[in-house]
C-alpha cells in the first residue's frame, strides 16, 4: 500500500460541518425576521390628531338654529255665536333664536302662524334681524286674528267651549342666510307648539314645543 497517495487524500467532511481545508464556505445563523410594532406613542398622536379633526369638522360645519318660544301671553280669546261661529284670538310670544354656529347668521324672517284642531287661523311675519356667532336673539311677535271662521269643527269647538279649555297650536318657521367670508348656506328651522288656552280665566294651561327635526325623527321610528 502507497502511503503517500494515502496522505494526499482529503479528509472526509461530514454535513452539516464544514470541511475544515475549505475556507470558501461560511456557516451562517438562521435568521428570523422582526416584525417592527407601531410604538405606543404612535398610536396615541393618531388618535389625538384625528379627534382634533372631527372637533373641527363639527365646530365650522353650518347647523340651523335653534328655536324655543320663551314666553307666550294670551290677551284675548272671543267666540262669536252670530250670526256665524267665528273666533277671536290675540297673542302675544316671544320667539328666542339661538345661533351655535361661530360665524354670525341674517334671519330674513320668522313666520308665525296659529292653528285650532289643525287648521290655520293666521300668520304673522316678523322683519329681518341679525344673530351673532354662538349667541340668542328675541324676536317679538303680536298675533290679533278677528272672526275667524270655524265652520269644519264647529262641534269641537262648542264642546271645547263647554269645557273651558280650547286647543291652540303654533308653528314657527325661521328662514335666513349664514355668512362666512364669501360664501352663503341657507339655513332653515321649524318649531311646533301645542297650547291648551282657559276661556274662563284667560291664561295658557299647558304649553308643549317640539322642534320640526325631533318631529321627523318620532315619525320614523313609528312602523
Amino acid at each position: 500500500m502507497d502511503v503517500s497517495k494515502v496522505e494526499q487524500q482529503p479528509p472526509h467532511c461530514y454535513a452539516p460541518i464544514p470541511c475544515q481545508h475549505d475556507q470558501n464556505y461560511v456557516v451562517l445563523p438562521f435568521y428570523h425576521p422582526t416584525i417592527r410594532r407601531p410604538s405606543l406613542r404612535i398610536f396615541i398622536i393618531s388618535i389625538v390628531v384625528f379627534l382634533l379633526l372631527a372637533a373641527l369638522v363639527y365646530l365650522f360645519l353650518p347647523s340651523d338654529p335653534s328655536l324655543k318660544i320663551v314666553r307666550l301671553r294670551l290677551n284675548k280669546l272671543h267666540i262669536h255665536t252670530l250670526p256665524i261661529i267665528s273666533i277671536d284670538v290675540s297673542l302675544h310670544l316671544t320667539v328666542k333664536v339661538r345661533n351655535l354656529n361661530v360665524y354670525s347668521m341674517d334671519f330674513r324672517h320668522i313666520d308665525v302662524s296659529l292653528k285650532y284642531r289643525g287648521k290655520r287661523l293666521g300668520k304673522v311675519r316678523s322683519g329681518q334681524g341679525h344673530v351673532r356667532a354662538l349667541a340668542s336673539s328675541y324676536v317679538d311677535a303680536e298675533m290679533e286674528f278677528n272672526g275667524v271662521r270655524i265652520l269644519s269643527d264647529v262641534v269641537y269647538l262648542l264642546q271645547d267651549l263647554a269645557r273651558g279649555r280650547v286647543p291652540l297650536g303654533t308653528a314657527t318657521v325661521f328662514t335666513g342666510k349664514l355668512g362666512f367670508w364669501f360664501f352663503e348656506f341657507p339655513l332653515k328651522a321649524k318649531m311646533s307648539c301645542e297650547v291648551l288656552v282657559n276661556t274662563n280665566s284667560q291664561t295658557i294651561v299647558r304649553q308643549n314645543c317640539l322642534s320640526e327635526v325631533y318631529i321627523e325623527k318620532k315619525k320614523e321610528a313609528v312602523p
